[in-house]
């Protein structure tokens, strides 16, 4: 089976890129515009549990911090990877991240090739089908 990632932004067109360019990779993707409604995917029975969450800091309702904060409190999630994703990219933030249990954080405007990178240095190469 591929490896799940999540990608939680606000923006539908980072979401599309992303998303688009992880499934060209192998990957499987759920996305999500906003923190809130991630949490909530994570109460319904039988739930595919993300070996990676890519999670934008400035979300609506709920920042990135809080959401992954919430979700490193889940112990089914304690194995998840969460890469920060922001325009932020100053020290404090990045120290921030870490303590809301991000593993790595990328800035925006990104590449593709740098989010892919990132995700396979975290999760390994997808297996080809």
């Amino acid at each position: 089976m591929s490896k799940l990632v999540m990608v939680i932004d606000d923006s539908a067109t980072v979401r599309k890129i992303i998303e688009t360019c992880l499934k060209r990779e192998g990957f499987d993707v759920q996305v999500f515009p906003d923190g809130v409604e991630a949490l909530r995917w994570f109460t319904q029975p039988n739930v595919r549990i993300p070996d990676l969450v890519v999670l934008d800091i400035g979300l609506p309702k709920m920042d990135g911090y809080e959401v992954a904060r919430r979700l490193k409190s889940k112990p089914q999630l304690s194995h998840t990877v969460i890469i920060m994703l922001s325009r932020r990219d100053g020290m404090i933030d990045k120290l921030k991240g870490r303590l809301a249990g991000a593993k790595d954080y990328l800035t925006k405007p990104f590449k593709t090739q740098e989010i892919i990178s990132v995700i396979e240095s975290h999760l390994g190469a997808p297996a080809p089908h």
